[in-house]
């Protein structure tokens, strides 16, 4: 099969852009004519590719904006910075807001069976204006993935098809090649992630802290300033593309960063190289400066209520809804919006297939157990209670937006029945109680369940102080304890964590195309299976081989969804997946669809009234495209 994305010009990288021959007469961008005039910056012609994007927002149902302004947000860690990476959703190819893949920073991607050629932008430049070519991806590939100190491992496990890795190619300065033996369908999805891999790397900035091309005299006084143990560690501290703290660090983000990133205001300016324009000749983005304020946990909400915010969902939940539009009924400054989340589950439950103690293990590797504690969940009293019954009941599945929507697997299991629980807990011969009705293990213990969390939503807490009531009527004692986001990450991916809660799958959302490796057991992130998501990601050198005959069932499914070129065979692989994750409950989804508020500024324009509140696909604001928003008043009060 041969595809080709966007093969002879901008015209078809996004609905609505316009092609190279209809390019538009270029303005300077204000913010950097003082630097263009002290000829400390090229002009706006010299900074663009030769074929940028070209946006017509009007043909796209979006209003023409106007450049300037300093766009106000609030994150809740130092590390969230990171959500710069995301919102600004610059990548090699990206999702449209049709969820159709198309090349962004690349110029075009020529599929052809397992072998990838990309066209990058003649003249693309990184921020600080040094040449973005094949060279940067071969710096990748050769210096980083392939180099023992850097990647251990080796490369990243993405790159490797059944174990193989792709021949690369730099024929030109413009062309890269990767080539499988067969075709590699989860490739281009990788790429256009919310959290991308970045196959490429400015390597004129990181080689001089690469052993192999740095002075050696300067490398090891860096190594000493820095007070690292070697180089390698050196490296891997500037080189971090996804953190986004580092300022020194070229990016190809719309924002870059413009502090040392020591105070709790970060601040982020645009980049002067960007390569999307509108089409009267602006550059993107259209605002200037991206504000990101750090305060505590819990404030997010009253900050925004008091104005000091233009743009906020992350920190939001439902429950601030009520503050947050008791705020706006009274004037203030902003609208208050629901997007639906795009989770397979807004809150789920993940027993720990891989948890180091070996009585429990077994216990959470019986199916039956699993479903006695779905059968034990009142969803309906957590909906009503956290959402007033605005979200959807029910266990972890595709939404019904997606083709490959179940009521049969939504609601398998997921209807509160305390009775058939009970029966399910007694057949497994957990028969004996403690006078306060807590069943015993068989060593005599009561069967008390520790169920860890990132401590960051109120809702997750209020949903399991609910189940903690409803499954002390099975004879579970469940207590809960929260936990540091890194922390927790720690516990379940070495096995120390009996049951964990988080999200449902990013995409809730699939089709024929989406590929189900987040279904089958290739990611420790996945909470069910983390030792045996380890063994797939790093090759077998940590983790454990799967050893239950429904997760290696997925994992052959999941390789035959990118064998095959039928997508009417990978609508029935998506279909059993689907049907077997149902049927065991490696999660247990509680409730999907519920709003997310999203509090937008007055001021602020091409904002989508409704949109889907998600992380993958979607990058959250980023497949809205920030970029293209703006200030009405150029961002002047």
């Amino acid at each position: 099969m041969r595809m080709i994305f966007a093969k002879l010009c901008a015209c078809l990288v996004f609905a609505g852009t316009t092609s190279v021959a209809q390019m538009p007469v270029l303005q300077e961008t204000a913010f950097w004519q003082d630097s263009v005039d002290g000829n400390n910056m090229p002009p706006i012609g010299e900074r663009l590719p030769e074929n940028p994007i070209v946006v017509d927002l009007p043909t796209m149902g979006r209003l023409q904006g106007v450049q300037g302004g300093t766009l106000r947000t609030m994150i809740t860690r130092s590390k969230d910075i990171r959500q710069m990476v995301v919102y600004g959703y610059a990548r090699l190819v990206g999702y449209d807001a049709d969820y159709k893949l198309v090349p962004d920073i690349l110029q075009a991607v020529d599929v052809d069976g397992g072998k990838f050629t990309m066209t990058l932008r003649k003249g693309h430049k990184w921020s600080d204006g040094k040449p973005f070519t094949s060279a940067d991806f071969r710096y990748w590939w050769e210096e980083i993935a392939n180099n023992e100190s850097l990647s251990p491992s080796g490369p990243p496990s993405f790159m490797r098809l059944d174990g193989v890795l792709p021949q690369v190619l730099f024929p030109d300065d413009l062309t890269v090649i990767f080539e499988w033996p067969r075709p590699n369908p989860g490739f281009l999805p990788r790429l256009a992630q919310a959290r991308p891999p970045f196959i490429y790397r400015p390597g004129h900035y990181l080689r001089k802290y690469h052993q192999d091309h740095a002075n050696p005299e300067k490398l090891a006084k860096a190594i000493a300033k820095k007070k690292v143990r070697g180089w390698a560690a050196l490296h891997n501290k500037y080189d971090n593309m996804y953190k986004f703290n580092n300022h020194h660090l070229p990016t190809l983000q719309p924002w870059i960063p413009a502090d040392t990133g020591k105070d709790s205001r970060r601040q982020f300016v645009r980049n002067p190289y960007y390569h999307r324009i509108d089409s009267t000749g602006l550059q993107l983005p259209y605002i200037d400066t991206v504000e990101m304020t750090i305060v505590g946990k819990g404030l997010v909400a009253a900050k925004t209520n008091a104005g000091e915010s233009d743009l906020q969902a992350r920190g939001l939940s439902f429950e601030d809804v009520p503050i947050l539009k008791k705020g706006e009924l009274e004037g203030a400054d902003y609208k208050l919006r629901l997007w639906k989340a795009g989770t397979s589950s807004q809150i789920a439950i993940y027993p720990n297939l891989n948890f180091a103690n070996p009585v429990w293990r077994k216990i959470l590797r019986d199916v039956r157990f699993r479903k006695a504690l779905s059968l034990g969940i009142d969803r309906r009293m957590i909906n009503r209670a956290l959402y007033f019954g605005l979200a959807s009941e029910g266990n972890m599945t595709a939404l019904p937006a997606s083709p490959f929507y179940s009521e049969e697997n939504r609601m398998n299991n997921a209807t509160y029945d305390p009775d058939e629980a009970n029966r399910l807990l007694d057949e497994m011969g957990f028969t004996e109680r403690q006078g306060d009705g807590i069943r015993l293990l068989p060593d005599g213990r009561p069967m008390r369940i520790l169920v860890e969390t990132a401590g960051e939503r109120q809702e997750v807490e209020n949903a399991l102080q609910i189940t903690t009531d409803t499954w002390r009527e099975i004879g579970i004692s469940l207590t809960m304890r929260p936990l540091d986001r890194d922390i927790l990450r720690q516990h379940v991916f070495s096995g120390q964590s009996m049951a964990a809660v988080w999200c449902g799958w990013d995409n809730g959302i699939p089709s024929a195309t989406t590929s189900p490796d987040y279904l089958a057991p290739r990611a420790q992130e996945f909470f069910s299976w983390p030792k045996w998501g380890q063994y797939y990601q790093t090759n077998g050198d940590a983790g454990e081989p799967i050893d239950m005959p429904k997760p290696r069932r997925l994992m052959e499914l999941a390789a035959e969804w990118e064998e095959t070129s039928l997508n009417s065979r990978r609508k029935e692989i998506w279909v059993e997946m689907l049907k077997i994750h149902a049927e065991e409950m490696y999660g247990i989804g509680i409730l999907a669809e519920a709003p997310q508020p999203v509090v937008v500024s007055n001021r602020l324009r091409n904002v989508p009234e409704e949109g889907l509140w998600a992380w993958d696909p979607g990058a959250h604001f980023g497949i809205h495209r920030v970029d293209e928003f703006f200030f009405v008043d150029g961002g002047d009060y």
